[in-house]
């Protein structure tokens, strides 16, 4: 089982934090991604910021350990 993270009675499930940690990850990515033009080479820019978030979060979770 997965420790939450207690904070003043406020327990935090660490996915929460890693799902937060990975949006503002790919806020900054698809903002430089943006600056260079690639979403000129992208067929669907929406369902692509979603694939980029979900292997961001995967990443994350995969390198903290913390669904094992």
């Amino acid at each position: 089982m997965i420790g939450e993270i207690d904070v003043y009675g406020l327990f935090i499930p660490p996915l929460l934090i890693l799902a937060v940690l990975a949006w503002g990850l790919s806020g900054l990515l698809r903002r430089g991604l943006r600056a260079v033009g690639f979403y000129g080479w992208v067929w669907h820019p929406p369902l692509f910021d979603l694939a980029l978030y979900v292997v961001l979060l995967g990443a994350l979770t995969a390198l903290t350990g913390q669904l094992r």
